[in-house]
């Protein structure tokens, strides 16, 4: 099916993302709030290991053609993140959500970790979505990982 996308989608694909985060980590016990702040969208206490993450939420939707593209993280968005953790006395993690074709993934790391993984380059720091890098990232016990799989089965003409 051939998709055009609305006009606010990237704002409305931002607090898709969001929610689908924080409403996976309260559905396992995580306490979690969903902040407007310069860094981070999410302050979240893990009940396994009782830290407190600041989670900067990165989500994208992919057109169909468009599946194994990289997710772009700008690097002053990693100065903020820590500024924001600093200032909330929480650690550093990254949500990746990426919708494409009739699969949506999520990925929870550390900054510390998604930084050994991809070191920043001149402007970003760039999250691989190919089918190669998507193994590797379920072999990885750093990587917190869950999808969701999809069909449309009516849609208008």
């Amino acid at each position: 099916m051939k998709v055009k996308k609305s006009t606010r989608h990237s704002k409305i694909t931002g607090n898709f993302c969001e929610n689908v985060i924080l409403y996976w980590l309260s559905k396992y016990g995580f306490e979690c709030a969903n902040v407007d702040h310069t860094g981070i969208d999410i302050i979240v206490r893990n009940p396994h290991t009782n830290e407190v993450m600041g989670i900067s939420v990165k989500g994208r939707s992919r057109n169909e053609g468009k599946e194994g593209t990289s997710v772009s993280i700008l690097n002053d968005n990693f100065d903020k993140i820590k500024k924001a953790c600093n200032a909330f006395n929480c650690i550093p993690y990254f949500a990746v959500v990426v919708d494409e074709k009739d699969k949506l993934y999520a990925f929870i790391l550390s900054m510390e970790h998604l930084l050994k993984l991809f070191p920043k380059g001149n402007r970003v720091c760039s999250w691989k979505m190919t089918g190669k890098y998507i193994a590797k990232y379920y072999r990885d016990s750093n990587i917190i990982i869950f999808e969701f799989d999809y069909k449309t089965h009516n849609w208008w003409k």
